[in-house]
């Protein structure tokens, strides 16, 4: 079979050639591959600072950093999968529905060959679509979402669709095992006295920040083990998860989060799970300047391909 995988920056330097995700092939194919890199630029949903439209090409840029030997997990993941950068799906700019539209039909194809698609954002509103694109493949599968906001709104402004919203929709549209469902890292001011408890009343465990403080990361871990048990599951981490100390660059910034070295802990944690897909969100490249966000999503983009690639040596 035919591997596909990065340029080496020992022999090409990193700032030559086309800014695909770590120097992938950029190729439109379905073919001889277990993952693919796939940028949806839209920032159609963002409620307050815009601009999550350019978070894929700049971490595409900032990925060519990355070397090819992950020493945490012990794995160097190209010698276990192939992998592209797939380019990105079609979104309509200024109107959310046609763009839900385009991305769930661009990416089903991609789904229905057995590619685990990995998707940079983009706001988190992205992320209905691709549930919707999975659910046509899977049926419902568990979601592991690790933000700072619960994105269980039922509406803004009298619609239905923005950045904070997707969850409420994906469970009404049946996308999800509510009962394998966790939500991790919920902070910050709330709407109301009652607001943390919407999503749990919609089926999802809720654990705070306050909570995983007095808990620890690997206390937490095993209750996200616990949680999704065997399901087939889609990771979906908003990169305000992450304190802005560390990833100031997003639309909705709230203090007191965690470090990026935790987030790649966290998501290392996950090790052995039956993943059927990832993203990362709400990059926000204009409030990034030295690309420390775009950095922690390339990161976060690489441990998720390792741990594709541990499952797959483990077979």
């Amino acid at each position: 079979m035919n591997k596909y995988k990065p340029k080496d920056p020992i022999k090409s330097p990193r700032f030559s050639g086309i800014k695909t995700f770590m120097r992938l092939p950029h190729l439109k194919t379905t073919e001889n591959i277990d993952f693919a890199i796939i940028g949806v630029p839209s920032d159609a949903g963002a409620s307050f600072r815009t601009g999550q439209r350019e978070g894929p090409a700049v971490i595409r840029r900032v990925s060519a950093l990355l070397r090819h030997h992950n020493p945490e997990l012990c794995i160097s993941p190209y010698d276990y999968v192939s992998g592209i950068d797939y380019g990105d799906l079609s979104v309509v700019p200024g109107y959310i529905e046609d763009g839900y539209k385009r991305i769930e039909e661009e990416l089903f194809p991609i789904v229905e060959a057995g590619v685990v698609p990995i998707l940079l954002g983009g706001d988190h509103a992205i992320t209905l679509p691709e549930l919707r694109a999975v659910a046509k493949k899977h049926g419902p599968v568990a979601l592991i979402h690790f933000d700072a906001h619960s994105d269980t709104v039922d509406e803004y402004f009298g619609r239905p669709y923005n950045h904070g919203t997707p969850f409420k929709r994906a469970i009404e549209e049946k996308l999800l095992l509510t009962n394998n469902s966790i939500q991790v890292g919920m902070r910050g001011s709330i709407y109301s006295e009652k607001h943390l408890e919407i999503p749990k009343e919609l089926g999802f465990e809720v654990i705070t920040t306050t909570q995983i403080r007095k808990m620890g990361l690997k206390s937490l871990i095993q209750k996200i083990r616990e949680r999704v048990g065997e399901s087939k599951v889609f990771v979906t981490f908003d990169v305000d998860f992450v304190d802005p100390a560390y990833a100031p660059g997003t639309g909705t910034p709230e203090v007191g989060g965690f470090t990026s070295g935790e987030a790649m802990e966290l998501i290392r944690g996950l090790e052995g799970m039956n993943f059927i897909g990832f993203d990362v969100v709400e990059v926000l490249p204009a409030l990034d300047p030295s690309e420390i966000t775009a950095l922690l999503a390339s990161n976060i983009v690489f441990e998720f391909i390792s741990l594709l690639a541990l499952s797959k040596r483990e077979k």
